[in-house]
C-alpha cells in the first residue's frame, strides 16, 4: 500500500532542519540524510535503519518489518513524529552511524555520430 503525499509531507517537515530528501521506491519512500538512507516509509508508518546509535533515544520504538519478509526496522509510533526534537536526533542519530555512501562509478562518455 502507498503512502498518503501528507504523511510524507509532515516527515519531511518535521526534518525540515537537516539535510534530508525522500525519493519514491517501490511504492513507498526511501529517507536520506546526509546521503545515507536512514529509514523508510511504508504505509504510513516511519521505520528507521538499526544502528548500534544511542540505545536510550530508540526504547520507544518497536521492531518490527516494514513488509512481511524484511528484517526488522525501528517502528517510530505516531507520538514521537510529532515530537520534532526527539525525530531530528533520532534521524541524524542514525545517518551518524551509518556508513558513507559508495562513490559512484563515473560513466565513460560517449560521443554521437554526427548527422548528415
Amino acid at each position: 500500500m502507498a503512502n498518503h503525499p501528507d504523511t510524507v509531507r509532515f516527515i519531511e517537515d518535521q526534518l525540515g532542519d537537516l539535510n534530508i530528501r525522500t525519493r519514491t521506491m517501490f511504492g513507498e519512500h526511501a529517507i536520506y540524510c546526509d546521503e545515507k538512507v536512514v529509514g523508510f516509509i511504508c504505509d504510513d508508518t516511519l521505520f528507521l535503519t538499526p544502528t548500534d546509535a544511542e540505545a536510550a533515544l530508540f526504547e520507544r520504538t518497536v521492531p518490527a518489518p516494514p513488509h512481511p519478509g524484511a528484517k526488522d526496522y525501528r517502528s517510530v509510533p505516531g507520538e514521537l513524529l510529532e515530537d520534532r526534537d526527539w525525530l531530528q536526533k533520532a534521524v541524524q542519530a542514525t545517518a551518524d552511524a551509518r556508513p558513507a555512501p559508495r562513490p559512484k562509478k563515473s560513466r565513460p562518455v560517449g560521443r554521437r555520430p554526427e548527422r548528415e
